[in-house]
């Protein structure tokens, strides 16, 4: 199954307000960000660089992997159902990735109502790409 990288992508408005409440770093090797199944902690920005994800459900073999680019939001679905990842995410070696916490992340959504609906943009692209992928089995 392959989804779609660019519904991960999300619109520069919110980038730049997530970024704001954020921290940076830069994946030296590759780095797990969060793994399927895993508490949300928080979302992750992608700055510069590609991040993979894969979900692997029990002892199956990976049901799929993507690359993502620079300008993609991970974890949205988690955070904002407040449910374990479903995915794994992880940065590649030389990725410069920003986390907001769950915490910083509900407290800009609050104040700034706005934001919610780019957020919503985010979650209905991945949604629309998982469905898509899945009419292709």
């Amino acid at each position: 199954m392959q989804l779609d990288p660019s519904a991960f992508l999300a619109d520069p408005e919110l980038i730049k307000a997530l970024e704001k409440r954020a921290t940076r770093f830069i994946c030296e090797d590759d780095r797990v960000l969060f793994r399927q199944g895993d508490l949300p902690t928080g979302l992750f920005i992608l700055r510069k660089g590609e991040a993979t994800l894969s979900m692997n459900p029990g002892s199956n073999p990976n049901v799929f992997s993507c690359q993502t680019t620079a300008g993609s939001v991970l974890g949205v679905p988690g955070l904002i159902g407040n449910q374990p990842y479903s995915l794994t995410a992880v940065g590649r070696r030389g990725a410069e990735v920003s986390f907001i916490t769950s915490e910083d992340f509900n407290a800009l959504m609050q104040s700034e109502l706005s934001l919610m609906l780019l957020v919503l943009q985010v979650l209905a692209a991945e949604v629309r790409s998982a469905r898509m992928a899945l009419t292709q089995l």
